[in-house]
């Protein structure tokens, strides 16, 4: 994986995290057990640290940066959706960023809290726990019901076990020409979309 260091200062990653061979990590980065960095991710800690804690995910295309001195952090169980981007903001704990929002300087989104696709969060935002926000500009909603919780829990839940997954088995290859008979499915396990939950 592109790694690298800038002033001497080098990307940490955890043994048990799963950090796709195409993301991207620059200095200043933490990423802690238990966590995945998808596939084209950007982590740049060139300016300000870049945290993700314990069991916390970003997905592919995903980027994480902040101003000179800025920390950008997701915090324990935090997972962040495909093509989102963190600007010197704090996820966190068991909070969830859909995919494609925007999260702006200095927003604090709050723990269990879920923020929907496409939402941005403009700079400064707080709200209480377990809150939804949605929106350009993003704005609360309502509180989450425990059921809503219980599955943004799994979904984290589930990209806890692909880094497991990941790394004990993904691996670089030649792809097939044509399918196998009786082709294999991966483990998808039985996570589903929150409008079939």
């Amino acid at each position: 994986m592109p790694v690298y260091s800038i002033e001497g200062v080098v990307p940490v990653i955890h043994p048990s995290a799963y950090v796709h061979p195409s993301a991207v990590l620059i200095g200043d980065v933490w990423v802690g057990p238990d966590c995945y960095v998808g596939p084209a991710a950007s982590l740049r800690g060139d300016f300000g640290r870049i945290v993700l804690k314990e069991g916390s995910n970003i997905q592919d295309t995903c980027v994480m940066h902040g101003f000179p001195g800025m920390d950008t952090v997701i915090e324990k169980n935090g997972h962040v959706g495909h093509g989102a981007i963190l600007h010197g903001c704090v996820v966190g704990e068991d909070a969830m960023v859909g995919m494609n929002a925007v999260v702006m300087d200095e927003a604090h989104i709050a723990p269990k809290s879920i923020v929907g696709a496409g939402a941005l969060v403009k700079a400064g935002f707080t709200c209480e726990p377990g809150s939804l926000i949605v929106g350009a500009p993003a704005k609360v909603l309502r509180t989450l019901s425990d059921k809503e919780i219980a599955w943004k829990k799994k979904g984290t839940e589930e990209y806890q076990r692909l880094t497991r997954r990941s790394l004990a088995s993904l691996q670089e290859c030649e792809p097939l020409a044509e399918a196998e008979p009786d082709r294999p499915r991966v483990d998808s396990g039985t996570y589903q979309p929150k409008h079939q939950s």
